[in-house]
């Protein structure tokens, strides 16, 4: 049920990301990563409600389908979301977000013991879906700002249930689970961009050869996502939710504690991961069809500030778990600048520059993996 409701959200994404193919201009990275983020605490709001209160009856499903299909109407005008679908977009997203409200209700009445925690998602998700009301019948571009707004009070609620009462934390064994899945299904977009590259440049030597080579680096940011930051992230989420359930910690007696903190870092973390995934797909998708373009062009700053955007969002995961900077320095937070950097140069073509990343990315996500084998044997050593 959880991939298949996925499936809605990843529809989003790649029409986001052939919008931003088309327009690889400023105003076009502002759309993407608008309605990138939109989208985004759509599936986070229904994630940490099912991470709660999932009950898989009928009418759970029935609710969840709902929800699917008005994610599939946003797929359906997401190609023209801040034009002429600008109100399909809105309806859809508002079908979502009162689907939401009324599972929340139903937890309401059922859950007596989370209440509390219950009514700070009521009254953010009530407040986000009266503002995409709103914006059905405000004109554009006001419409937009009132998007924003609803937005942030979106992403506002998983963190003000932390602070003013988290009765029911997350449960820890799930969480890890949900988001890995979205982080493979996201990685599909970079694969893909790889994939149609070398399709629209009817598989010609060069862009097929390039088409190899950012292949190689999607492969390294699976293998520094699942190899290196998923395991480290969950070790500690692990961690941290055993001290909250000692009979000793005060704070777990008071419903709140060190895990859930890193439970909201954990999340919040994989925006800029996910999105900069996305990002670098379509850079990607650029650089392989137009293998003869001598760079810095745009797909290159697309990509290079793609790949970027992962590392960072890869380095809050990392560090936001671990509660610690110095888990981040100098991997993988000394990368980040040299990511940017290394789109500098006058390459002659995308071929060179993409195999300089490949290289590069196959390095880093190498180096991560000692890093974390020498941290793991550190810590079997302490133990």
């Amino acid at each position: 049920m959880e991939l298949f409701f996925d499936l809605a959200y990843v529809l989003v994404v790649l029409e986001l990301a052939k919008g931003f193919y088309e327009d690889l201009s400023w105003p076009g990275a502002l759309v993407l990563i608008g309605l990138f983020v939109t989208i985004w605490f759509s599936w986070v709001g229904y994630t940490l409600y099912a991470n709660r209160f999932d009950t898989d009856d009928v009418v759970f499903r029935i609710a969840k389908l709902i929800a699917t299909a008005s994610i599939v109407g946003c797929a359906a005008s997401a190609s023209d979301a801040v034009g002429k679908f600008a109100v399909p977009f809105a309806a859809c997203y508002l079908v979502s977000r009162l689907v939401l409200l009324g599972l929340y209700l139903r937890a309401w009445r059922h859950v007596e013991e989370a209440r509390s925690t219950i009514q700070v998602y009521l009254l953010t998700v009530g407040a986000s879906a009266v503002l995409w009301a709103v914006s059905l019948i405000v004109p554009d571009p006001s419409r937009y700002l009132v998007w924003a707004v609803a937005v942030v009070v979106s992403a506002a609620g998983p963190l003000l249930a932390t602070v003013m009462s988290d009765d029911v934390p997350l449960q820890i064994e799930h969480l890890p689970e949900r988001f890995a899945l979205l982080v493979i299904l996201v990685l599909g977009e970079a694969v893909g961009g790889a994939a149609r590259g070398v399709h629209d440049a009817s598989w010609t030597l060069v862009p097929m050869v390039v088409g190899v080579l950012a292949f190689a680096v999607a492969a390294a940011m699976w293998w520094i996502y699942f190899d290196i930051t998923a395991p480290s992230s969950t070790r500690e989420l692990n961690e941290a939710d055993d001290q909250d359930d000692s009979p000793d910690d005060d704070d777990a007696a008071d419903g709140g504690g060190a895990g859930d903190t890193r439970h909201d870092l954990f999340v919040y973390a994989h925006l800029p991961l996910t999105l900069g995934i996305v990002v670098a797909g379509v850079g990607l998708e650029g650089l392989v069809v137009h293998p003869d373009t001598p760079g810095p062009s745009a797909a290159t700053w697309v990509f290079a500030s793609g790949v970027a955007t992962f590392l960072t969002g890869v380095a809050l995961v990392i560090s936001g778990t671990t509660q610690t900077v110095r888990s981040i320095w100098p991997w993988p937070a000394a990368a980040i600048p040299l990511v940017l950097l290394a789109a500098l140069p006058p390459y002659p073509s995308s071929l060179v520059l993409v195999g300089v990343y490949a290289v590069g990315m196959l390095v880093l996500a190498w180096q991560g993996t000692r890093a974390s084998r020498r941290s793991d044997n550190a810590l079997s050593g302490a133990d």
